[in-house]
């Protein structure tokens, strides 16, 4: 049965595998990002607090001369370090420095400011970002220092990049890896069942892969064949068994039933000796016909796929037992009916079926009572062929509907029918042979039994 990729628990283990790995790397990754940001942010700060520092001191120990002569003499820092320098009256207007005036559009974070300078570069006009801080020092005059980081920036744009880049590549190689992994262990486990259905089909010889790889599924692989080879020595050594008992049991069954028979001839048998003896017949035929459903069930049972290879028109199988039992029907007054297609094509055992369909039509008879219905209807569906069995007996509850279906299991209400409670032992064994499904369900009253029997394919 085809299955969505996500419901198996390999892809959805490979799937959370591949989901904490991504989380993983883009978590490092961004971490790393923010700490070298910030990290740069820092160092950024440094070198401008101790330039303001720098400048404060000169301003202390020479007053604002000295600090004016000091910013003319680094007026040119901006083409070779990207310093921002500016000494500026409380109105703005410019004392001292290397930009022309006091920045207008500022965004202040605490004592910093960032703000952008327009420079020419190659015969462009490039915008700079600028971090800078302003201090206000003592007779009024404000003080401000920063630093182009435009590169910073740049960098951290780069960083972020490779950031990107790089969670994306683990991503995809996490994708590639799992999903590798996923189908490995898919492809494992599909040939692990396909191999179980092929055993359960009855081919007990067959056995599953073992691959170089020595991983667990080999280890599984080896314990579960070793298990098989356990299985079909003790099936074999049963099968033998019942068929040997069997097959010897049936002579010796066989020669009582003649003598007895041969006895009966006489004339001078006594009654009562002669009313023992045909009792004795009654129970040898018993016997004969249990010993038989027996063996029936198993071949069944014991048949692998190769055996249902005969094409057969199911539709004309039913109306064949229909017509066979019609007879007895009509001396019960019970109304058989046949309901079919034209042609109801399926590959299986025309034996097998046929007698699975006598079983069920005599347990049905057995059961329903005279004026009673028995409906035995086949319908097509897309890929199987239905096959229904309805009665309006007694019908059977539906906690021992399971149960019904082993053999030698009857209700206690049929203890004192005759039978020996094989015939849907049979009929189940016979679907389990044709890969079939089957189900006792409800009539109303009643019983239907319900087998879905897959289609013939094509030649």
């Amino acid at each position: 049965m085809a299955q969505s990729t996500f419901r198996l628990s390999s892809a959805r283990l490979a799937a959370l595998y591949m989901i904490i790995f991504a989380v993983g790397v883009i978590s490092l990754l961004t971490a790393v990002f923010f700490l070298t940001a910030r990290v740069l942010d820092r160092e950024v700060d440094a070198v401008i607090q101790a330039e303001v520092n720098g400048l404060v001191d000169v301003y202390r120990q020479g007053g604002l001369l000295q600090l004016i002569g000091t910013l003319h003499r680094r007026a040119d820092s901006w083409g070779r370090t990207g310093a921002v320098y500016l000494l500026a009256n409380p109105d703005g207007s410019r004392i001292a420095g290397n930009i022309a005036r006091w920045p207008t559009q500022v965004v202040a974070n605490n004592q910093w400011l960032e703000f952008d300078i327009d420079a020419s570069e190659r015969g462009e006009v490039i915008s700079h970002p600028v971090r800078a801080q302003a201090l206000a020092l003592q007779g009024g005059p404000t003080l401000l220092v920063g630093t182009d980081i435009l590169e910073r920036k740049r960098l951290a744009s780069r960083l972020r990049n490779a950031m990107f880049w790089c969670a994306s590549l683990c991503v995809l190689f996490g994708f590639v890896v799992t999903s590798t992994y996923s189908r490995g262990v898919r492809r494992r486990i599909s040939s692990i069942a396909a191999t179980c259905e092929t055993i359960i089909s009855g081919k007990l010889s067959q056995r599953l892969a073992i691959e170089s790889t020595k991983d667990e599924f080999d280890e599984l692989s080896r314990t579960v064949n070793h298990m098989l080879d356990r299985i079909q020595q003790q099936t074999e050594i049963l099968r033998t068994t019942f068929d040997s008992a069997a097959h010897d049991l049936r002579a010796p069954l066989y020669r009582a039933r003649v003598r007895i028979e041969e006895t009966l001839q006489h004339e001078d048998v006594p009654g009562s000796a002669r009313d023992t003896m045909e009792a004795t017949l009654l129970e040898l035929e018993r016997v004969q016909r249990t010993l038989g459903t027996l063996l029936q069930i198993a071949q069944a049972e014991g048949h692998g796929r190769e055996l249902a290879s005969d094409a057969v028109d199911l539709a004309a199988l039913v109306h064949e037992i229909v017509d066979l039992y019609q007879p007895e029907a009509t001396t019960r007054t019970i109304e058989l009916i046949a309901r079919t297609p034209q042609n109801t094509p399926l590959h299986g055992s025309r034996q097998l079926l046929a007698q699975a369909l006598v079983n069920l039509v005599e347990n049905a008879l057995k059961y329903v009572p005279e004026a009673g219905h028995i409906i035995i209807e086949v319908s097509s569906e897309t890929d199987a062929i239905v096959l229904s069995v309805a009665d309006d007996g007694p019908g059977i509850p539906a906690e021992d509907r399971e149960r019904v279906l082993q053999p030698f299991i009857r209700l206690e209400r049929d203890r004192a029918r005759t039978g020996s409670g094989l015939g849907l032992s049979l009929v189940a064994a016979v679907m389990r042979l044709h890969r079939a499904s089957m189900e006792l369900l409800d009539n109303h009253p009643g019983l239907i039994v319900r087998c879905r029997l897959p289609l013939a394919k094509p030649a």
